[in-house]
């Protein structure tokens, strides 16, 4: 109850600040007409031949159900409605019209076996300052796809999950390891070193080279990448997405505008570089591949070719932040959960050493550590880093479990609700490794584990975060035990997380013992 009261109390005053700041402009009464117009216009009479709408808690004007969800993790409010209001149902963001799916059936009915009709993305303010319309993740329509095509097709090209990409991370994971043992068994952060070592990965990939730990202009893009990545999905972002003419006087929004322009600024001077050593004949990662592509379109005369330097931008800029965040926050999950659960890091550990021995694991490894692997997969369940998805946005008038939801419609497939479905997990709420084990102890694949979410919008790089995970995480665990800090309990390491756009471990530091 005091939570609520707190979370709408802080709701209040952040309008009223902006409220009152607009004041001070002369544009407050205007705002407000506008607002009211907008709303009278959202809430008008429904087409009879529209259908039923899902239903959902009843709308308050202007502000809709925005005093009914806790906006700093909005996915805990939509997964208590969803037990009121069923597996689809429609909540208001101010004016603004959402549809949420919950369950594993109701988002595999959609994400997979509706994929034309729910596949599109929402591109919300927030997202539209990273790059609207072009590159990757927050793109839609015949760009989307070309992009799409031609990142999974290079990406493969240069090893995503083959023996090339193998040879990248067990590069990297020497000296991550390095960078472990300075700390000479004393507690520190992992945020920086996992986050840096991972990113290599893909920096390898995309620009053709790893970058030192200690350069300066790659410390920078990662922390400010991570740092939009954290920012991006505050409650204060989420307040702008409601409502975008708070944007002015938002820091987070500043916050998030300035890291990408600065992020945009590096790249395209790495552009620029690669371009003055560019060779037609030997490319040497995907940002070469695009320049020969776009000099190919430019020379035979191509129109409304989609090989532009702004979908390049967008497109390394998205490469770069999605191959960071992710796979880096899953990682120092499982880190910390070992150290929370240690009788469950020595299972791992006595796998490892029975199975391995000293030799460095390889992602062949992955099919005689059954044990190793469900921890690795219970971690991104339990993790849930991206609990409601990214946004998507119906592509045309669907009839959907007997709703109507109209075109235009943005969507949250709600995967928390997925990966802790009661009706499918035994124990969602805990980290049960044997939710992937049979009765003979082998790995068994589960169809509800949807981390990387499903569908057109699938991460295109699953098959390279999966490598990256077994092996970090099992080369790490060969080396090092993780502990908590002298004086702190595992029952201090709390699984709630930090939420941004993806759901970050709560701060906290760990000890690397070295294994002898």
């Amino acid at each position: 109850m005091q939570k609520r009261v707190v979370q709408v109390f802080r709701l209040k005053m952040a309008v009223v600040e902006s409220l009152l700041q607009l004041l001070s402009t002369g544009t407050l009464l205007g705002a407000l007409v506008l607002l009211l117009v907008v709303y009278l216009l959202s809430s008008g009479p429904k087409s009879q031949k529209e259908g039923k709408e899902p239903p959902g808690p009843k709308p308050l004007p202007l502000l809709g159900n925005l005093l009914t969800l806790d906006l700093e993790r909005p996915f805990d409010t939509l997964c208590e409605l969803s037990k009121t209001y069923g597996n689809v149902f429609q909540v208001f963001f101010g004016h603004r019209k959402v549809v949420v799916l919950a369950g594993y059936k109701t988002v595999k009915e959609a994400l997979v076996n509706r994929a034309e009709e729910f596949g599109d993305r929402d591109i919300p303010p927030a997202f539209k300052l990273l790059g609207e319309g072009h590159g990757i993740i927050f793109a839609n329509g015949e760009s989307w796809k070309e992009m799409r095509r031609f990142a999974l097709s290079n990406l493969r090209d240069f090893g995503m999950g083959k023996r090339g990409s193998e040879e990248k991370i067990i590069q990297e994971i020497q000296y991550l390891k390095e960078e472990f043992i300075k700390f000479e068994g004393k507690a520190f952060d992992t945020t920086q070193p996992v986050n840096y070592a991972v990113s290599n990965i893909i920096s390898s990939i995309v620009y053709g080279n790893r970058f030192e730990y200690t350069d300066p202009q790659f410390k920078e893009m990662v922390n400010r990448a991570n740092e939009n990545v954290r920012v991006g999905g505050s409650g204060s972002m989420r307040l702008f997405n409601t409502f975008p003419w708070l944007g002015p006087f938002l820091t987070s929004k500043r916050i998030v505008l300035r890291n990408a322009l600065e992020n945009r600024a590096e790249i395209t001077k790495l552009i620029s570089d690669l371009l003055e050593t560019l060779n037609p004949h030997d490319s040497r990662g995907f940002i070469d591949s695009f320049l020969i592509r776009k000099q190919t379109d430019e020379k035979s005369g191509k129109k409304d070719s989609y090989f532009h330097q702004e979908n390049l931008l967008t497109a390394v800029m998205n490469l770069f932040v999605a191959g960071t965040d992710t796979t880096g926050t899953t990682l120092r999950w499982g880190l910390m959960i070992m150290a929370k659960y240690p009788h469950i890091q020595d299972r791992v550990q006595e796998e490892i050493d029975r199975v391995i021995g000293g030799r460095q694991p390889m992602a062949d490894d992955r099919k005689n550590l059954p044990y190793t692997d469900a921890v690795i997969h219970e971690t991104q369940r339990l993790a849930n880093i991206v609990p409601m998805s990214l946004p998507h946005i119906t592509s045309r008038d669907v009839d959907f479990n007997g709703y109507f939801i109209k075109k235009g419609t943005t969507v949250f497939p709600l995967l928390t609700s997925v990966l802790k479905d009661e009706s499918v997990w035994e124990k969602p709420h805990s980290f049960y490794p044997e939710h992937f084990l049979d009765e003979k102890g082998q790995f068994v694949k589960r169809d509800a584990f949807m981390p990387f979410s499903a569908g057109r919008r699938i991460c295109l790089g699953e098959s390279l975060a999966r490598m990256e995970l077994f092996l970090f995480f099992t080369s790490l665990l060969q080396n090092f035990r993780f502990t908590p800090p002298p004086g702190v309990s595992g029952d201090d390491l709390d699984l709630k997380g930090i939420v941004g756009i993806t759901l970050n471990p709560s701060p906290h530091r760990l000890c690397a013992i070295k294994r002898s």
